[in-house]
């Protein structure tokens, strides 16, 4: 499979420049041959720019996949468990928000009763299942991107890159979604049912004994109703806002960035696609925080019980930890990156054959 993504993904619009050293006058005097003036030298600094520039991988071949869905494992499973206290209050408020009426309430109402240890309840299937989750949202958006900006052509890629953007993440966290609902829905048992078990050993066993297999995947369709379009949003909205950050924030080219300037806008632009994150896919974490907790209910039960005034409690805790979530997210995949130098694309550009048929070059 690798190797087949491999090929198109030579010819991929979104695939970065390889950058390498050519003879245009770096050679010393001894290597130049008696002749007419070539063209003027290339500097050191240019030069070594380049070697900079050099890459560990080709642009989606098997090692590239391989390292990005690495990635998205220390990405994903790295941040949603430092995040664990804010989670369980954020499930607390949605299952029960008669007890826990606010972020500030609901923290000092779990203090009380369980102390500071309380708050880390959840966090070994919220490792666990997120960096499975990572592994499949970023290995596979990859994967999924080159094959659909293929399927488009250059130019379609281009025009439609939008929506490459939504389809590529969509199919990625479909599959990502069955990675993470067994221990979505152990989590979500630890967090809301006093009680029921304080570990993922005690609360694994307890469920399938209880409901079988069914009690890991029940959840998995409104998870995909809460992820799949908070998926899209994650990677659309922040493709482009990179792209018209450096277009009209940033005072110059991408290309003249330093790697750290690079890493700046990557968490800005992450900061902001977080923020769409956390309110388009909210109510469909409430119903599955719900859901998940509650036996013999369905989506739709839940979600007509909870009713339009329900499904946004704790949406202002969901977007602190979203937006913070999906910054941190990006600039550490985005530095993963650049320490096993991947090739990292620049903002699309307009195919000079576009151009052309548009009239915007001669």
């Amino acid at each position: 499979m690798f190797s087949s993504v491999a090929h198109l993904a030579r010819a991929n619009p979104f695939n970065a420049p390889h950058l390498q050293l050519v003879h245009d006058g770096i050679a010393g005097p001894r290597s130049s041959p008696a002749g007419p003036p070539g063209p003027p030298r290339r500097s050191r600094n240019l030069a070594a720019a380049a070697v900079e520039e050099q890459y560990s991988c080709d642009y989606g071949s098997g090692r590239f996949f391989i390292l990005c869905g690495l990635g998205g494992i220390i990405s994903c499973g790295t941040t949603h468990t430092a995040l664990v206290p804010l989670d369980l209050v954020k499930c607390r408020m949605q299952v029960d928000p008669q007890k826990y009426k606010g972020i500030f309430n609901g923290f000092s109402v779990t203090l009380k009763e369980d102390g500071v240890r309380g708050l880390a309840k959840g966090w070994a299937p919220t490792f666990i299942g997120y960096s499975m989750q990572g592994l499949c949202k970023f290995g596979f958006y990859e994967v999924f991107k080159v094959l659909y900006s293929n399927m488009l052509g250059e130019e379609n890629a281009y025009l439609w890159r939008t929506s490459l953007y939504l389809a590529a993440s969509a199919s990625a966290e479909f599959f990502a979604d069955i990675a993470l609902a067994p221990m979505e829905a152990a989590k979500v048992r630890i967090q809301t049912q006093p009680g029921y078990a304080n570990t993922l050993r005690d609360a694994a066993p307890k469920m399938y004994k209880e409901e079988g297999l069914k009690a890991f995947y029940k959840g998995v369709a409104p998870l995909w109703m809460r992820q799949i379009p908070y998926t899209m949003m994650k990677f659309a909205c922040f493709e482009r806002t990179v792209e018209a950050l450096y277009k009209f924030v940033v005072p110059k080219p991408r290309s003249e960035c330093s790697k750290p300037e690079q890493l700046v806008v990557t968490f800005v632009a992450g900061y902001i696609a977080g923020v769409f994150c956390a309110i388009v896919s909210h109510p469909a974490d409430s119903v599955v925080s719900v859901l998940n907790k509650e036996k013999g209910s369905s989506a739709s039960q839940v979600l007509q019980r909870l009713g339009f005034k329900g499904v946004w409690k704790g949406l202002f805790a969901r977007i602190i930890m979203i937006g913070t979530l999906t910054a941190l997210q990006w600039f550490i995949y985005d530095s993963v990156k650049v320490y096993f130098r991947l090739p990292r694309p620049p903002p699309p550009e307009m195919p000079e054959s576009l151009k052309k048929k548009l009239g915007l070059t001669q």
